[in-house]
């Protein structure tokens, strides 16, 4: 029994032995294989830490699910306390643009105003709108998407003479325009004001061949 005993113990310790000698003949190769792995798990790691972060992160865009944009982008210039570019959410009116702007100054046209400009008219995205000053025979009207505003000169004006002007037009006198009843005159005041006759059709909603049978009837200063 002990030599069987012996035997064994001899067995065991050249098997340690010979492992001994493996380790450290491939020691270096041992120590990158497990450098190896530590790298991989620990780019296991940090990818599925950042794959996680990600999901959480909640990308605002500038449009809700319907397609309608959140914030608006307008101009108001001319006789304000503070022109400029404003930042509105969508939805606002001209009164919100005129509160920020510091409202107007003691030279804006305020018969113009009460006449032509419909302050709870809602803005739309690019808008500009001008004031204008009372000592000047202005007739600058808000702008259209594009950026521009149109100027009436005198002898224009006084062409015009027994149109209907759609910025300053009661809405009796609307509704004696071709085509134009209660509704769509109504329609027209609420979206007041405009930079030329066209817009009728864009912003009040007219219908393009109601348009033609009055376009020749209307006129905007």
């Amino acid at each position: 029994m002990s030599k069987k005993k012996e035997n064994l113990q001899n067995l065991s310790d050249n098997f340690s032995s010979k492992i001994d000698n493996l380790f450290y003949k491939y020691r270096y190769i041992i120590f990158l294989f497990l450098l190896g792995i530590i790298f991989v798990l620990l780019g296991i790691f940090i990818f599925k830490n950042v794959s996680f972060g990600k999901s959480k992160i909640e990308v605002i865009d500038e449009k809700e699910n319907n397609g309608t944009t959140l914030e608006i982008i307008v101009e108001i210039a001319g006789e304000v306390i503070k022109p400029g570019v404003y930042k509105l959410s969508n939805g606002s009116r001209i009164e919100d643009l005129l509160v920020l702007a510091g409202g107007v100054s003691q030279n804006a046209d305020r018969n113009w105003m009460e006449k032509s400009l419909n302050r709870a008219a809602k803005l739309s995205d690019g808008q500009k709108v001008f004031i204008p000053n009372a000592n000047e025979q202005s007739n600058v009207l808000s702008a259209n998407d594009g950026g521009t505003y149109q100027n009436i000169s005198s002898d224009i004006s006084a062409q015009g003479s027994g149109f209907i002007d759609i910025n300053a037009a009661t809405q009796q006198e609307l509704e004696s325009l071709n085509g134009i009843g209660p509704v769509y005159a109504q329609k027209i005041i609420e979206y007041r004001p405009y930079s030329k006759v066209e817009e009728i059709v864009t912003k009040a909603q007219i219908p393009q061949k109601t348009f033609d049978k009055l376009k020749n009837q209307i006129i905007v200063y």
